[in-house]
Order: C-alpha cells, then structure tokens, then sequence
C-alpha cells in the first residue's frame, strides 16, 4: 500500500488524502461499528463510545487475520459535530491505543441520528490484506 500525498500539499493530520494498492490479496470489509459494548450498552461520552468502536473494529480485523495497518479506507458517522471537537483528547487516545499510528484516508459526516438513538458514533471500515 502506497499513500497518495502529492509534494506540493500540505500533509492531513490524522488521516491520509488516499492509498494505492497493486498486486493480489483479499479484501476485507466491515460493517458500521457503534460504541456499544458486548452487552449492547453505551458509554454517555462520545470518547469512550469512539474506544468502543475502534476496539470492535480491531476484534474484527484480527478475525479475518488482518490488523489496523491493512485498513484502506474509514467512513465515520457521527451525530454531534461539537461533542467530536470536544472529544478530540480522548478519541486520539483511543486512536493510538487501537490503531497505533496509521491514518487511512477517512471521511467524518456529521447526520441527525444512528438507528440505535444511544449511539453517538459509527465507524465503517476497508481493508486489504496483501497475498504473502
């Protein structure tokens, strides 16, 4: 995997503008991951559902024998854009706890509400694996 990050622009923080992948692998694409715990029940902070979210995706992607370092691509659902400015602490934290120090491109929308109105955050995710 190759990050697009054309010289002249100046670098994101947190995320990457693209990716390029060439040669065989497997793809794998997950479901919109909410903070919701094992139980089915949510923290009232968005930091802590974020923690949630991203620890589910990692479960995921070691199931399918993948790791944060193969996700291409993050698609965030959120549903208060000044709950996610006032998080920024602990989603980093969470981030770096999970994710370690990759930053696939990302796309953050903020929408009216999530089908379970106690979720504050959902996270889609794709990612390749490379053929050894």
């Amino acid at each position: 995997m190759r990050i697009l990050q054309p010289a002249e622009w100046s670098k994101p923080r947190g995320f990457s503008h693209g990716v390029v992948i060439d040669g065989p692998g497997r793809w794998v694409v997950l479901a919109g991951q909410t903070g919701g715990d094992e139980a089915g029940e949510y923290a009232p902070d968005l930091a802590a559902q974020v923690a949630s979210a991203l620890k589910r995706i990692a479960t995921l992607l070691a199931e399918a024998g993948a790791g944060p370092q193969h996700i291409v691509r993050l698609t965030w659902y959120l549903t208060s854009r000044a709950e996610y400015e006032a998080a920024g602490a602990g989603i980093g934290a969470a981030w770096k706890e999970t994710l370690g120090r990759n930053f696939p491109p990302s796309t953050l929308l903020y929408i009216d509400g999530l089908v379970d109105a106690r979720a504050k955050v959902e996270i889609e995710v794709t990612a390749f694996v490379p053929a050894m």
